[in-house]
């Protein structure tokens, strides 16, 4: 199938993913299936091409050309598959934004990527209004609503965009044009672009990461199909919402391309409405996050100490992990309680997807896997400008560069960037990693995480899974604070919730610091053990779902941190 879809660009062969993953199901005669399950509706292929077929052509009776930006902002619900599709069909290229972000980051979404049609809802085409009047751009609304709610129930668009229309109103119009005989697709080519995905922004400003068509497939072929093996009776059920690419393969492009079906729900996602979207959907496979599988943990033991049906997925094939670190022993105590496998797997905006993993019947707990099979990976040293220099020994530690068809062309706008981090087919991650022997990736931390302890370098990541392995701590964040003028590691703990009940004062919390401290010195070198260690009910998140250690940073040097223990 690869070979057939992927050829030399000297062809320039025609490839369209709103085809390649939703229309082909329509030609293998699953129109009927179910694609999308939201609460108690049930939306079929056919349901779901018919509705982009009539956004598409409203979108072009717009006057939208080839190549322009469409900025969805949207929850997770059908009329996010129903956009996303549309706008790849006319040639389109897509770009996502969290719709719950500050108003001041989706200004500077619709700025940066010189959208000509933004999809949202009201509530949030009214926070960002003077930015969409000034770009003079087609705003479409979408009903913000709660699972299962009717998306395409009328809306009134607020005065203050008066260059919007509802969905409803825009599929009318679309489709009154294709009875008309008005078009509703474009013809595109394999290298056209098709996506954008941004970066997490933990340096400064999220950049786009520009992708052509092809990389879509070629790592949906090889990740999705060849290495953990979705199949067409799978439910999917995601943590990170669609606009993250993690989730926007997983839970839409992934079981769209193999006629499987995906469990959409759009609130934030709790353990508790995640627990829901699980016993309404039964999901074969979840698309998870570390931090989750914590709190999944400590939801399901709270349960358990009010009495309540604790959380079943006898179900669940397989879990994926990405985004995070996952401690070894947060992965036995998650499959010991719900069981299945987890494959966890790293992978980037830059190359779309994940491109090593560990897979079914191939777990090594505490690794990233292997490499995805169409893919390489080198571990070279930190100084390294180019992927041609010699690779760090087996067992060494090395900042990964990883070579795949999915490799994005560069980021828009960030020339300086693109040159340090694209080198042709290759891409240089940032992350570091060791190789064992029987090459099995570990991963080390982000090169630009290292705290110089002592004259000494110290990841994080380390401080982080040893203090993970104490009874009381459910997650942790380790940064770099001063004292006396030199770095020392700062650990922010969230405590299970047992610990948490069991502090009723600061000597409390004192004693348990103390032991945090002389757990993490019994294992590692004295150096490494945090200085302090501050309690906290949760750690902040980025809109991608990681923890965001960059405000742990920045809250620190403004003086917002608490000192702790």
């Amino acid at each position: 199938m690869l070979s057939a879809l992927i050829m030399s660009t000297d062809s320039a062969p025609g490839l369209n993913l709103a085809r390649y993953f939703l229309f082909d199901r329509l030609d293998e005669g699953l129109g009927e299936k179910t694609a999308i399950l939201f609460g108690s509706q049930q939306h079929s292929y056919a349901d779901v091409a018919n509705k982009v077929c009539a956004l598409g052509a409203y979108l072009m009776s717009t006057g939208h050309r080839p190549e322009e930006r469409v900025l969805i902002a949207l929850q997770d619900s059908p009329a996010f598959a129903w956009s996303f599709f549309a706008a790849l069909r006319i040639g389109g290229v897509v770009a996502m934004g969290n719709p719950g972000a500050p108003p001041k980051d989706l200004e500077y979404l619709v700025r940066y990527t010189r959208a000509t049609v933004v999809i949202t809802h009201p509530s949030v085409a009214l926070s960002i209004a003077s930015t969409l009047n000034k770009h003079d751009c087609t705003v479409v609304l979408v009903r913000a609503a709660s699972t299962g709610d009717d998306i395409l129930a009328p809306i009134d668009p607020p005065k203050e965009v008066p260059n919007a229309v509802t969905l409803p109103d825009a599929m009318r119009q679309g489709r009154a044009g294709i009875d008309a005989g008005e078009p509703w697709k474009r013809q595109t080519q394999q290298d056209d672009p098709a996506v954008w995905l941004f970066t997490s922004g933990s340096t400064g400003r999220s950049k786009a990461a520009i992708h052509s068509h092809r990389d879509f497939v070629f790592n949906t072929e090889r990740y999705a199909l060849g290495t953990v093996h979705y199949e067409s009776d799978d439910i999917t059920v995601s943590v990170p919402r669609l606009y993250f690419g993690y989730a926007t393969g997983t839970n839409l492009m992934f079981p769209f391309r193999v006629g499987a079906t995906t469990g959409l729900f759009s609130e934030r996602p709790t353990p508790k409405a995640l627990g829901e979207a699980i016993d309404e959907y039964r999901p074969t496979i979840i698309t998870n996050v570390p931090t989750m599988m914590g709190k999944l943990l400590d939801d399901d033991d709270a349960r358990q100490t009010r009495g309540e049906t604790r959380l079943d997925m006898q179900q669940v094939r397989f879990h994926l992990s990405a985004g995070e670190a996952l401690p070894p022993s947060l992965l036995t105590r998650f499959v010991d309680r719900f069981g299945g496998e987890v494959y966890d797997g790293i992978g980037s905006a830059e190359m779309f997807h994940i491109y090593c993993s560990n897979r079914p019947n191939d777990v090594r707990p505490g690794s990233l896997g292997r490499v995805v099979e169409g893919y390489e990976i080198k571990l070279l040293p930190v100084d390294a400008i180019g992927p041609g220099a010699d690779e760090v020994p087996v067992g060494e530690t090395g900042v990964m560069w990883v070579r795949g068809d999915s490799v994005a062309h560069g980021y828009f706008q960030d020339r300086e960037k693109s040159w340090t981090t694209f080198h042709g087919h290759w891409c240089r991650t940032g992350d570091l990693f060791k190789r064992d022997a029987d090459d099995y990736f570990w991963f080390e931390g982000r090169a630009d995480d290292l705290l110089k302890v002592g004259g000494v370098w110290v990841a994080p990541i380390e401080v982080e899974e040893c203090m993970l392995t104490h009874d009381a701590v459910s997650s942790v964040a380790v940064i770099g604070a001063l004292r006396d003028g030199l770095v020392k590691p700062k650990a922010f703990v969230v405590l299970r919730e047992d610990a948490r009940l069991a502090l009723g004062d600061p000597t409390a919390e004192a004693k348990l610091a103390a032991k945090l401290k002389k757990h993490v010195q019994a294992k590692l070198s004295k150096y490494k053990y945090p200085r302090w260690i501050v309690f906290v009910d949760e750690l902040p998140k980025n809109d991608r779902g990681k923890i965001n250690r960059k405000k742990l940073k920045t809250d620190q040097d403004a003086g917002l941190a608490p000192e702790g223990h």
